[in-house]
């Protein structure tokens, strides 16, 4: 009895000893494995804060480059420092009023539209008119038109104020006979009385000149803000990594050499490569100024808000933003760009749109 007592006692110590065993086993596995984990997650973080610091170092190097190529955008068109609220909001008024077509069905914002996501053009290769009958030409956006200095494609006009008027007599937009039915019109409707004399306290009369100053004073307040902005303006993490490669190489490229200056074109003419690929009658500003090396020459758009304002050219020809870089890529820049190069350059350009009005 005495001998099975031992051994069970010998038993027991030997279980104890496993079990101990054991236990201080699992406890050092649970601390290596700790510590794995803790180097694994270290290395993560190291690698992680290295990128982000790249990242970071890579976006201030191509902002400071931004900002001596490009430029900053103001946040006020020139001319705007005279431009009270009250004769924007007659300028908005009269923008907006289709009793000034002939048919009465049409206003400015019908071609322009501004409300919602709308970024100041109907999407439309061209627009039609009063009577239905199709513009020559594709309409463009009238968000930051202010800032530049060639209206209408083929430049025949150079400001705002001698443009504002005449969309209102062109036989294919708003159809009036004259400038002179324009004002009768305006002088008929009562409710315009107290929107001039709110606009114009010292000269209330309603005439073509505050008009005029009150469309293009409306026209100059249409100003875009984008990401890209954000990013010009300080915000480093306004642009992802693609949005900043493709910056880089619209860069690169010589982009800049037509759509340049903060407005990002909008102030110079270029004559087109290939007149072929586009209405071969429509002759642009040679149609103004009568010089034939102005053959085929039209105004450089602004690519601001470029992704919101398709169809693309002054015809209104190509549909999609891809096909429009595309072109450029064979016609104009004559590169061999990549199908990779061209999706960053539109994930660029896809940055230039307001945010109000993009995704």
């Amino acid at each position: 009895m005495c001998i099975h007592l031992k051994v069970n006692h010998v038993k027991k110590f030997r279980i104890f000893k496993l079990l101990l065993f054991l236990f201080f086993w699992s406890i050092l596995f649970q601390c290596e494995n700790t510590k794995k984990q803790y180097s694994q997650k270290n290395q993560l973080t190291n690698i992680l804060s290295l990128q982000i610091a790249n990242d970071l170092a890579y976006a201030m190097n191509l902002q400071s480059l931004t900002k001596i190529q490009i430029g900053t955008m103001p946040d006020h068109s020139p001319g705007s420092e005279n431009d009270t609220q009250p004769i924007i909001n007659l300028g908005n008024k009269l923008f907006r009023d289709k009793n000034l077509s002939s048919n009465q069905i049409q206003a400015c914002i019908t071609c322009h539209p501004l409300d919602g996501r709308s970024a100041g053009m109907d999407r439309q290769s061209t627009s039609r008119g009063t009577f239905g009958q199709l513009g020559r030409r594709n309409t463009p956006t009238i968000l930051n038109i202010g800032f530049s200095s060639i209206i209408f494609w083929d430049g025949r006009r150079n400001n705002l104020y001698d443009q504002a008027i005449d969309p209102f007599v062109n036989p294919l937009e708003m159809s009036l006979t004259s400038e002179s039915e324009l004002l009768q019109r305006i002088q008929n409707d009562t409710s315009y009385v107290d929107f001039f004399s709110n606009a114009f306290p010292e000269d209330p009369n309603i005439n073509l000149h505050n008009v005029r100053i009150a469309i293009s004073a409306f026209e100059r307040s249409l100003v875009s803000k984008s990401r890209f902005d954000d990013f010009v303006n300080g915000n480093l993490l306004a642009l992802n990594r693609q949005e900043l490669e493709g910056l880089n190489l619209f860069i690169d490229i010589g982009c800049l050499n037509c759509h340049s200056g903060f407005s990002m074109g909008g102030n110079n003419f270029a004559k087109l490569e290939s007149p072929s690929l586009y209405n071969p009658n429509d002759f642009g500003k040679f149609e103004v100024s009568g010089n034939t090396n102005d053959r085929y020459v039209f105004k450089i758009p602004s690519l601001r808000n470029v992704s919101l304002t398709p169809p693309y050219f002054h015809d209104g020809s190509v549909s999609t933003l891809k096909e429009a870089v595309e072109r450029m890529n064979a016609y104009n820049l004559n590169r061999n760009l990549r199908s990779a190069e061209i999706e960053i350059l539109i994930a660029f350009l896809k940055t230039l749109s307001d945010k109000t009005k993009s995704n």
